[in-house]
């Protein structure tokens, strides 16, 4: 199968991230001129997101997230392709990702509602620890 076809779903993970930084960027600075926050506190940024509000910090916590276990996906996916291991499976996987983190960010910048949160945030664990165990049983097969 065509490498780019698992790539797809690694370009919306990266175009969610550009959405939400320039979420981020739209929520964070005109909050922060409001309630007259000198830029410089957002230097410690656990001691700006006590000064926020929580549908501003909401925004800028989605937008860490999405550079922890994404990056994982990225490695991955980018293997797969790499070494010509794509596969539907494989595929699916990725676009289950995909899909779960787009919802995962739109619920955690929005409603934060943590039950469902956290189950998205499982099912795409799921999905991409399916990738991973996949491709290594590929890598240290003898």
């Amino acid at each position: 199968m065509e490498a780019k076809l698992i790539l797809q779903p690694v370009f919306v993970v990266a175009l969610l991230t550009v959405v939400m930084t320039v979420w981020m960027f739209f929520t964070r600075v005109p909050t922060m001129s409001k309630l007259r926050i000198h830029p410089q506190k957002g230097q410690d940024t656990h001691k700006l997101r006590e000064l926020l509000p929580k549908e501003v910090a909401r925004v800028s916590n989605n937008y860490n997230h999405l550079f922890e276990q994404p990056t994982l996906f990225y490695a991955v996916a980018v293997s797969i392709a790499v070494l010509g291991h794509v596969d539907s499976l494989h595929i699916y996987c990725a676009w289950a990702y995909a899909i779960l983190r787009i919802c995962h960010s739109l619920i955690q910048a929005t409603i934060d509602f943590v039950l469902a949160r956290f189950t998205l945030f499982i099912l795409s664990w799921l999905a991409l620890s399916i990738m991973v165990f996949r491709e290594a049983l590929v890598i240290f097969a003898f």
